[in-house]
């Protein structure tokens, strides 16, 4: 997926808009939205800050596998989960494990 795809997803998670988000950040409106088109990309240090406002890393901004997952749904599944409030955790791990049961009994039949 491309950084302007990715930017455009966590900009709809977070449900803001580009405008709020580039106040946020101090980024002219029409630089984001360059971003968010697939036009211009960041610099460094705005790349840094763009992880550090929606928490995620420079390497998922920039679809870079670090070896920790094998592959890019890994990386979106704990970038979902670091986004949800701590009394969400439980709750997700317990749909997630309903799905790893019915593969199991799917599995023995």
């Amino acid at each position: 997926m491309s950084f302007g795809m990715k930017l455009r997803s966590l900009i709809e998670d977070k449900d803001v808009t580009q405008k709020q988000v580039a106040v946020d950040l101090s980024i002219a409106p029409s630089t984001m939205g360059g971003y968010v088109q697939g036009s211009s990309e960041p610099d460094f240090d705005t790349l840094r800050r763009i992880a550090k406002y929606f928490n995620v890393s420079t390497d998922y901004l920039l679809d870079i596998q670090t070896g920790k997952a094998v592959s890019n749904m890994e990386d979106e599944l704990l970038r979902v989960f670091r986004a949800m409030k701590t009394e969400q955790h439980g709750i997700f791990i317990e749909q997630g494990k309903v799905f790893v049961k019915a593969n199991y009994k799917e599995k023995k039949n």
